[in-house]
């Protein structure tokens, strides 16, 4: 019947690249900005790729029928993905909610029946006090190894689908998000800006677009030190759902992100991303969550380099700011 679609899956993919004009315009800059818009996928954010074609492929590998319970560490998006397409699939969802999670991100989460854990669920010595008061901010995450071993633990079939080494992670851009750019571009993509969590989104894109256009710039941003959450500054305000990987120790780095694999690392810190995202409600209407307002500010940087005049910059916008209102984003 026409364009009608009959499930949530459908609705993934397939979503807009945006000229920033006003931004352009305001900041005089000679290269295009061209906006991935992945709050377009149904639950708000470009890591619903990645969760239906983890959930998908499971499936297929046959670790997972419906009635089991998927479990997934993540900062939020992740989860929400994972969470509305369990649903759909007749899963459970138990949600290892990693710190600095936005209030929103939680309530969504909810709303969508999840189950929150965090370490001391993984290592069994919760007490029923904690328990009964509910999800709280703990002072560290589980550790891999620690979700793993609960999910052994358990009657039921519990699987940990784990973005940070599943495959079909970056499968899932190779398969969508790069043609959808490499088509709507008609092939003109000479730089490429993105965040980096798990580094799915960056590994699947470098695999496809550098195999069409060897010339092309991967750029990847990280948060800047001082943007960090750490022992040293606990509550500093971060760059929700983006992690370093550049300069850091090996052991702490995403098994997705390679040697080779960008040409170069920009760090933004929090406040630059949080300006950036009020200027860019101002000059296009667009109100952009935190990753994408540091992977514009990171565009911006490279905009600004006469060598890179005329040039199409492709920016990975994750998310709007719809997630990030308890937040100081757009406070005054």
């Amino acid at each position: 019947m026409g364009k009608i679609v009959t499930s949530i899956e459908e609705l993934v993919g397939n979503t807009p690249l945006m000229e920033l004009k006003g931004y352009e315009q305001k900041y005089d800059l000679k290269a295009h900005l061209l906006a991935k818009l992945e709050y377009f996928n149904p639950t708000g954010s470009v890591k619903d790729r990645a969760a239906l074609n983890m959930i998908r492929g499971a499936e297929e590998e046959g670790l997972i029928r419906p009635g089991d319970t998927i479990v997934e560490q993540t900062s939020g998006n992740t989860g929400i993905g994972l969470a509305a397409f369990a649903i759909a699939r007749g899963y459970q969802m138990e949600i290892f909610l990693e710190r600095g999670a936005s209030r929103e991100r939680r309530l969504m989460l909810e709303a969508y029946g999840v189950k929150f854990l965090d370490y001391k669920d993984a290592l069994g010595n919760k007490s029923e006090e904690e328990r009964a008061f509910g999800w709280q901010e703990p002072d560290r995450e589980a550790t891999l190894r620690e979700i793993y071993d609960y999910c052994q633990r358990q009657e039921k079939k519990h699987y940990f689908i784990n973005q940070v080494t599943n495959p079909y992670n970056p499968q899932a851009h190779i398969q969508t998000t790069g043609p959808e750019i490499w088509e709507d571009t008609q092939g003109k993509v000479d730089i490429l800006v993105c965040m980096v969590g798990t580094g799915g989104t960056a590994y699947g894109l470098f695999n496809y677009l550098k195999g069409k256009n060897p010339n092309l710039q991967i750029v990847l941003a990280q948060p800047d030190p001082s943007s960090r959450m750490t022992p040293e500054q606990p509550d500093v305000e971060i760059i929700d759902g983006v992690l370093a990987f550049d300069g850091i120790p090996e052991e702490e780095k995403s098994g997705f992100v390679e040697e080779g694999m960008y040409d170069m690392c920009i760090n933004v810190k929090t406040e630059e991303a949080f300006a950036t995202a009020r200027e860019l409600v101002k000059t296009d209407g667009l109100l952009m969550g935190t990753s994408s307002a540091a992977a514009l500010f990171a565009a911006t940087q490279l905009a600004k380099k006469p060598e890179n005049e005329g040039k199409n910059i492709v920016i990975i916008m994750p998310d709007n700011g719809m997630k990030y209102f308890s937040t100081n984003l757009f406070s005054k």
